[in-house]
């Protein structure tokens, strides 16, 4: 497939109309329906519903849009790494992170690196650990901010100095709202927010005990702003990181007993990084060192 009729066809599919994309990508109507047809022909198969007003996708015309997406983000990602190869330090590093507290401190290091290589800019997908390790795997993402427990078997990592903390965001009309500390047994019979990666999941059905059977799962959810919404809309419980942040009608409580999750930063192994992205890693490394041995230095005094 040429990538520039894959082009041809995100313009279809966004304008939904031949001739309005014709316009935005510079050719004849008649050579893009021709493009089009000759593209369907390739593939064996129909991805047009061609309605007078309106084209709309077929099923195998979502696919191949996902698909298209994909492939010209790392055509574009590709070039400009090339084209960015000069003796300052330049180039594009594409980062994904979660919601953590710890996302400070990497965009901390980012700032630094920054400092000393201000013509090397970030692009930033937010995500959870799952939606992040497939942009990685995809190509579209160099880097991901990860939250134990995860499966990094195909990844080099760094482990981030600080940990993240769960809590449980209430209602202000809860009647949990008062306690300084919420257990297992206060949360059983609640209305349940939570992530739906599989692995934390677990690590809280563990914290949750014998209490696990007896919990009231009202929604999962992959990122936490909803989910918070959802928790005030229906008087519930949202299991929640601390972050520096706050909701409206709602309290954060700490879990007794407490409960803790570390972060990695992660990129694929045997993998030949562009510079701007294997500067990044050597000075995230240093960076970490110092932090822990200033921590260290700081704890003993």
């Amino acid at each position: 497939m040429d990538l520039r009729v894959l082009k041809y066809f995100l313009a279809v599919a966004r304008e939904e109309n031949i001739t309005k994309a014709a316009q935005m990508v510079h050719i004849t109507q008649p050579s893009l329906s021709r493009q089009m047809q000759q593209l369907e022909e390739e593939l064996h198969t129909t991805l047009f519903h061609r309605g007078k007003q309106r084209i709309t996708l077929t099923e195998d015309g979502l696919l191949l849009r996902r698909r298209a997406q994909e492939l010209v983000a790392l055509a574009e990602k590709t070039e400009a790494e090339f084209l960015n190869k000069k003796k300052t330090l330049t180039g594009r590093i594409a980062i994904g992170s979660g919601e953590f507290k710890n996302s400070r401190f990497l965009f901390d290091v980012v700032a630094a690196f920054r400092r000393e290589h201000p013509q090397v800019y970030l692009d930033i997908y937010s995500g959870n650990s799952d939606n992040i390790k497939e942009q990685i795997e995809n190509g579209l993402l160099d880097l991901g901010l990860l939250m134990e427990p995860v499966e990094i078997s195909r990844y080099e990592f760094l482990r981030l100095p600080e940990q993240e903390e769960w809590t449980a965001l209430v209602s202000e009309n809860s009647e949990l709202a008062d306690k300084e500390r919420l257990t297992p047994e206060d949360l059983a019979d609640m209305p349940l927010f939570m992530t739906t990666r599989t692995m934390v999941q677990n690590e809280l059905m563990s914290w949750f005990g014998s209490y696990a059977d007896k919990l009231n799962i009202i929604a999962t959810g992959n990122l936490n702003y909803n989910l918070v919404i959802m928790a005030r809309s229906e008087n519930g419980v949202c299991m929640n990181l601390k972050r520096d942040c706050s909701y409206e009608g709602m309290r954060e409580i700490p879990l007794y007993p407490p409960l803790k999750s570390g972060n990695l930063l992660v990129w694929k192994k045997a993998q030949v990084y562009p510079a701007a992205v294997t500067e990044f890693i050597h000075f995230f490394r240093q960076y970490v060192q110092t932090y822990v041995q200033k921590k260290s230095g700081s704890a003993g005094d």
